[in-house]
């Protein structure tokens, strides 16, 4: 997982391989940004040529092409994991993964945001965080809406709603490091997706706390 990567992560040389050098371009990349950093620049960074980034990656556009699929690698890993799992209601599961995300935003959060606001200005649709990962990500949310017992077709407008609702919310999350409002958001959420309030007991007390300040007839 990309939150487990430390400080002082072994060099490309020491482990060889691409994943090794990947798995180090993601590491300087997560503290560092991207700006205009050219090859050579993230070359020297962490510890190699330019030469070994072409070997692997053929370009610039390719290595960044490969962390984001890094990134994104760890999250699905983690879904595909939970929705795995038949020790919980489906509703619990999904509290969890948001969890997770938020837990680990400080990561890989700067990093994604900063790749997407690089895509957005491309003119290629089929670039990796445009159409693709959407499309990726909103066929695996359909499923676990599925998994929590909606219609296909409601389950894809709910996976498109919900993965617009995280992803603003980390937004919101990064900017403010307000994570008791952004979960109190989520919370609220899962109780309008749900039609009532998280089973969690802890989940449930912050969208009450929220109804009762919207609506005074709502009585616990």
């Amino acid at each position: 997982m990309l939150a487990g990567m430390t400080e002082n992560a072994a060099s490309p040389a020491s482990e060889g391989g691409r994943a090794a050098l990947l798995r180090s371009v993601v590491e300087h990349l997560s503290r560092h940004g991207i700006g205009d950093a050219s090859l050579r620049q993230i070359a020297a960074a962490v510890g190699t040529s330019h030469r070994m980034l072409i070997y692997h990656f053929g370009s610039r556009r390719g290595l960044l092409e490969a962390v984001v699929e890094e990134l994104e690698r760890a999250e699905r890993d983690t879904l595909a994991a939970l929705q795995d799992r038949t020790d919980r209601p489906a509703r619990e599961l999904m509290w969890e993964f948001w969890t997770h995300v938020a837990d680990v935003a400080d990561v890989y959060g700067p990093l994604y945001f900063e790749l997407a606001s690089q895509a957005m200005r491309g003119d290629h649709l089929d670039a990796p965080l445009r159409v693709p990962n959407v499309d990726m990500w909103l066929e695996t949310l359909t499923d676990m809406w599925r998994q929590a017992g909606l219609k296909p077709a409601q389950a894809r407008i709910h996976a498109r709603l919900n993965l617009a609702t995280a992803r603003g919310l980390l937004h919101d999350l990064l900017l403010t490091r307000d994570r008791r409002a952004v979960d109190q958001a989520m919370a609220m959420f899962d109780w309008l997706c749900f039609g009532g309030p998280h089973p969690t007991p802890a989940v449930g007390r912050l969208s009450r706390r929220w109804v009762r300040a919207t609506d005074p007839s709502h009585r616990d």
